[in-house]
């Protein structure tokens, strides 16, 4: 993969945008010698700019009155256009909105594509009491943004599926927006008490995946448990015609 763009969008917060945000960018680092850049515009949790390993560059958008200015989307815009390569945004909930108003009153995804990238919007519906703000969100960017939408089912929070027992992907809602859909990510739920609490190790000491195969701080099983969950995860992304 080449010169893509990926957009990691949702409006509520705590939903895994920042655990796709680093799943994602692992995988376009092992595909090939592809330059690989990444952006944190979350204001509130900066969370994916510690990732030391994947070098990750914060973007500011936000005042010290605590309102969003749209010149500071321009730098990474500019930025993201400056060179070729793959690149991984990751979003905070509370620059949700205002980043996408941007990216569509400025003509942005046209942009990128004009400019020979392909842009791709990462999107999370969440399961359990999560799913109905999450699959407005879902909504919301599907009915928004004319690029292709990865659709991202965190079972973390529950099953996606309603009250009644219907699944997510078999509703209404899903029907009448699954043609923007390109690909599906299943992070599904495991067991909490070892493969829960072995990502969740990784994830607090903010490490990759490489970083954890040569690390003396996980064991033999802790590294078994997280390499299955990133080939599962990779396999999946590998599948999707991108």
């Amino acid at each position: 993969m080449q010169n893509t763009v990926h957009f990691i969008l949702q409006g509520k917060g705590g939903i895994g945008k920042t655990l796709v945000s680093t799943i994602l960018a692992q995988w376009l680092k092992a595909k090939d010698d592809t330059p690989l850049r990444c952006y944190d515009t979350d204001q509130e949790n900066t969370t994916f700019s510690r990732y030391k390993a994947l070098d990750v560059k914060h973007i500011p958008v936000m005042t010290q009155a605590r309102t969003i200015d749209p010149k500071r989307f321009d730098a990474l815009m500019i930025d993201i256009l400056e060179a070729d390569g793959n690149c991984v945004i990751d979003n905070g909930a509370n620059t949700f909105s205002p980043l996408l108003a941007y990216l569509l009153e400025n003509h942005c995804f046209a942009l990128l594509e004009d400019s020979g990238r392909k842009v791709y919007i990462h999107t999370i519906v969440g399961g359990g009491d999560t799913l109905h703000d999450t699959a407005m969100g879902f909504v919301s960017t599907a009915k928004s943004a004319n690029v292709p939408l990865i659709l991202w089912e965190n079972e973390h929070f529950g099953p996606l599926q309603s009250a009644s027992g219907k699944a997510f992907i078999e509703s209404q809602t899903y029907a009448e927006n699954s043609s923007r859909v390109r690909g599906r990510v299943v992070l599904a739920q495991r067991n909490a008490d070892t493969f829960g609490a072995d990502i969740k190790k990784m994830n607090t000491a903010r490490m990759t995946v490489d970083e954890v195969k040569a690390s003396d701080k996980f064991n033999v099983m802790e590294k078994q448990r997280i390499k299955v969950v990133f080939r599962d995860l990779f396999d999946q992304l590998d599948k999707i015609d991108w």
